[in-house]
């Protein structure tokens, strides 16, 4: 594999949260991804919720996790961790938008073609648009 794909170890990827990373579009736009752990390994999306894609899943300090689902602390919606289906909220039935990633040797790439990685971490961003919410989980 191609060493400056490698995004993380498997064992970097925390069990309750979501390990986030920058990456680029092919129209030199950076995003936001994260990855997390599943039953079967390990999924990855874009960190970006359904119902409103200008909110963040997980805003630099990991996403909330209940039950293997991630949630959205703004809207209370729940995604299945390795599906990427929003199982309740504003959005259910939308699914998350995956990232392709491949576990070798421990080591986790971006192997997705659209997309390259540019390094751990948010996005640096002056113009912060998500909010905090009062959604208990």
């Amino acid at each position: 594999m191609n060493s400056d794909r490698s995004i993380a170890t498997v064992s970097d990827v925390p069990a309750e949260s979501t390990l986030l990373f920058r990456i680029e579009d092919d129209d030199g736009e950076a995003h936001e991804a994260v990855l997390v752990d599943t039953d079967d390994g390990v999924a990855c999306w874009q960190n970006y919720c359904q119902h409103f894609t200008h909110i963040a899943l997980d805003k630099g300090s990991g996403a909330a996790m209940r039950d293997g689902e991630i949630v959205c602390e703004n809207h209370g919606a729940y995604f299945e961790a390795d599906s990427g289906i929003c199982t309740y909220g504003p959005c259910e039935g939308a699914t998350l938008a995956p990232l392709e990633v491949t576990v070798e040797d421990g080591e986790i790439y971006l192997t997705d073609p659209d997309f390259e990685y540019l390094g751990p971490g948010p996005i640096d961003d002056d113009d912060d648009m998500t909010s905090t919410s009062n959604v208990k989980i």
